[in-house]
């Protein structure tokens, strides 16, 4: 196997270090150190603080040819990284929180997992193809952005309506784009219409992509055996990796004197997206979803609203790299069934076939925004927000025991959301600028009494003491958030901020009552192969966060470098708990717990012109992240914590060429959350070639990802359990993280017309 020398990962550590000790050094000379906000890639207008970090069109243009997965869109952006999961639904991670703990924004809409496992998170409802830009709040959260969430927001917004000019008539536009990857065999295609008059803007949108299991960059298990007979996988094939998905969205805008009205319909049908760090795969996933929206400008500001419902039929079972076969007979495909502790009175009559699993939900929501010029330097922002979301999760018999009821997981879940939030902004000279807010939220969630298969696994106890249980709970939330800008010079800003964020326990984490081992793993979304029990009683999250950033710039920004140290001590943190039988080195029962947690670290970023002459422009950019958390309860590591990494790009543009070299290297994980087992993973290094070269209606794109073929194993992707007897809790092997993917090439075409 080929391995990562360590002397680049200590001169990267070296590097953070220094970089972190200047910043740190130059406040406290200053007499300014307060902790606050993120990274600005560019300077904002004035009387403007929008401490996002956005990813423009260009950027995106140039990554989609290399994934389908939205959410790897924002690898280069300072303090997120991935948790890995499916082919196209990886979860961003912002300082170490993940998933619920992130307020992710599609078009405005706040969408949910509808999935034990998170197999549908909200960017996984949009395509790279059709995402017009990204934009991420890391840490700091305006409470006009977002609240229920404590870790950041991720708002992710297709192509604004375009309209023919004054006199033009009507215009219409197209593009069309095919691409394919060597590694897993990945093709796919999209296609974009729009008609638009001065006054209307029709566009469809739609894509279709699918792919083939990935393979590692060398062998990373001793076994080939799927449990299906005749089926087996090489050595260095990573079990589940494999998708197919197609997205179609029809958008009508309509604008009449100062308003402005958009209604979007979407459509998704996803037969397969294999999961390598789950015991369960994706075999359908449909979300049928309406968007509406106006917008209206006044002479005192500006006024929003939107209201959005959506529906979602998911369904999970074992696909081609796992067992379908369970029990103590012979099953029709002749092999022997070996038992697996669901039997009646110790015998089992039949063989269970699959494990089918069906969620349902709908999500509806409604925003109000009013944008109000109080006077020239300063703007007034309230609204109001509601949502109403509603869930079945549900597992019919399949034999062997298994009946003959059905297994209710969630039974009319709960969880609805009223909110009303305030802020001011002020721009109190040419220098400060501040941003205060307010938002309060409720939280109200319940759900129905359950019951299991049958009374077998402790599974009538259980449910009896689940349903005796008060489940009807209401959290009253509140959100503070204080933002300030200094302009410091004319190659200084600096960025101050503190922020207490409050989060309602999900669905999953409050009202999931089965410790039965087989149950419990199917409810799992960190992808650490252990089995996860609610608790009804849990609190709300509580993060109070800190930050600060530094921006050393050129004047008119042809180079910059900054600096944003923060810290988040969080109450309540919903952490996990070993239950009786817990064991070193093997997948346990664990459940949900309130405790506390602290997360601190420092985030890097430069970018800068090395040269432009008759080769052409050269630059170089960088980031660099660390992160650390720690329970203070137990002392325990935050579970998921991606180790100091880096990310450097050496850019070439000429003519239409635009060519990058991208280094990526890690540090390697040597602690983890010992109440998981979370499998500890050695540093690497990877180097990424792209290319692209444009005319005037054609694109070319295309490059090589992990040129070398390094073996890596990925830090946050989880344990292995693609393949085999997954249905068993130690079924299969303990110890295996999921590895990256090996070397790749590809290359995509976009024609516009």
């Amino acid at each position: 196997m080929n391995r990562t020398p360590q002397y680049s990962l200590f001169q990267l550590r070296q590097l953070a270090v220094a970089v972190a000790f200047a910043s740190i050094t130059q406040l406290v000379n200053a007499e300014q150190f307060q902790m606050a906000t993120v990274l600005v890639v560019e300077k904002p207008a004035p009387a403007v603080l929008d401490n996002s970090v956005q990813q423009p069109p260009s950027v995106i243009e140039m990554l989609r040819a290399a994934t389908n997965d939205s959410a790897s869109l924002l690898r280069d952006i300072p303090g997120v990284s991935l948790y890995g999961a499916g082919g196209v639904s990886s979860l961003p991670a912002i300082h170490g929180l993940a998933d619920d703990r992130l307020r992710i924004k599609v078009d405005g809409m706040d969408l949910i997992a509808a999935c034990p496992n998170h197999m549908n998170p909200p960017l996984s409802y949009v395509e790279p193809s059709n995402i017009g830009l990204l934009k991420v709040y890391a840490g700091i959260t305006p409470v006009s952005v977002g609240g229920d969430s404590i870790g950041g927001t991720i708002i992710a917004e297709s192509p604004a309506p375009e309209f023919a000019l004054s006199g033009e008539g009507y215009i219409t536009k197209g593009e069309v784009g095919t691409f394919y990857r060597s590694n897993n065999a990945a093709f796919g295609g999209n296609l974009s219409a729009i008609y638009a008059t001065e006054d209307l803007n029709i566009n469809y949108s739609g894509s279709w992509s699918q792919a083939d299991n990935y393979t590692a960059g060398d062998n990373f298990k001793n076994f080939v055996e799927t449990g299906r007979p005749g089926h087996t996988l090489d050595l260095d094939e990573v079990g589940s990796t494999a998708y197919e998905t197609q997205n179609h969205a029809l958008s009508i805008a309509f604008r009449t004197g100062d308003n402005l009205f958009e209604t979007r319909f979407s459509y998704q049908d996803m037969p397969e997206q294999l999961y390598p760090n789950q015991r369960m795969d994706l075999l359908e996933n449909t979300q049928k979803l309406a968007n509406f929206a106006w917008t209206r400008e006044f002479d005192w500001g500006v006024m929003k609203a939107r209201a959005y419902h959506e529906t979602v039929d998911h369904f999970m079972d074992f696909g081609d790299d796992k067992r379908f076969w369970y029990g103590a007979l012979s099953n029709p495909d002749g092999q022997a069934c070996s038992p697996i502790g669901f039997m009646v009175d110790g015998t089992a009559t039949t063989c269970a076939a699959g494990m089918p699993m069906y969620s349902e939900s709908e999500n509806s929501g409604l925003s109000l925004k009013a944008d109000i010029n109080l006077n020239p330097d300063q703007l007034l922002r309230v609204g109001a927000d509601l949502q109403r979301y509603r869930l079945d999760d549900y597992w019919t018999a399949s034999g062997g025991g298994m009946g003959p009821d059905i297994f209710q997981n969630i039974n009319n879940g709960q969880r609805d959301r009223s909110a009303l939030f305030a802020e001011v902004e002020s721009s109190h000279n040419e220098r400060w600028t501040t941003l205060l807010g307010a938002r309060y939220e409720r939280v109200n969630m319940d759900a129905d009494e359950v019951h299991g298969y049958s009374m077998m696994a402790n599974q009538g106890v259980e449910s009896a003491a689940f349903n005796t249980q008060s489940r009807d709970q209401t959290d009253d939330n509140l959100d503070l958030t204080a933002l300030a800008r200094y302009l410091y010079s004319d190659t200084l800003d600096i960025e101050m901020g503190l922020a207490r964020k409050v989060r309602s326990p999900s669905l999953y984490e409050r009202y999931t009552w089965s410790s039965w081992a087989m149950a419990a793993t199917m409810n799992n979304f960190v992808g650490d192969g252990n089995g996860y029990v609610g608790d009804v009683n849990l609190k709300p999250e509580t993060a109070y966060t800190a930050s600060a950033t530094f921006d050393w710039h050129a004047s008119d920004r042809r180079w910059s470098i900054a600096a944003t140290p923060f810290f988040t001590h969080v109450d309540d943190y919903i952490d996990a708990v070993a239950l009786p039988a817990w064991g070193d080195d093997q997948f346990n029962v664990l459940q949900y717990a309130n405790q506390s947690a602290r997360l601190y670290g420092i985030d890097l970023s430069m970018q800068m012109p090395l040269a432009s002459n008759d080769w052409g422009a050269w630059g170089l950019n960088g980031v660099i992240n660390y992160t650390q958390g720690e329970n203070r309860d137990t002392g325990d590591e935050l579970y998921n914590i991606m180790p100091l990494n880096g990310r450097f790009t050496l850019s070439h543009q000429k003519g239409g060429w635009d060519n990058a070299i991208e280094w990526v290297v890690v540090d390697d994980k040597s602690d983890g959350a010992d109440v998981r087992n979370e499998i500890t993973t050695s540093g690497y290094s990877l180097i990424n070639l792209r290319s692209s070269h444009s005319w005037n209606q054609v694109r070319l794109d295309f490059g090589v990802e992990n040129l070398f073929d390094r073996y890596y194993t990925l830090p946050t992707g989880g344990a292995y359990t693609g393949q085999g007897r997954t249905m068993s809790m130690n079924g299969v092997p303990w110890g295996i993280a999921v590895p990256g993917m090996g070397r790749s090439a590809y290359v995509g075409v976009k024609v516009t017309f």
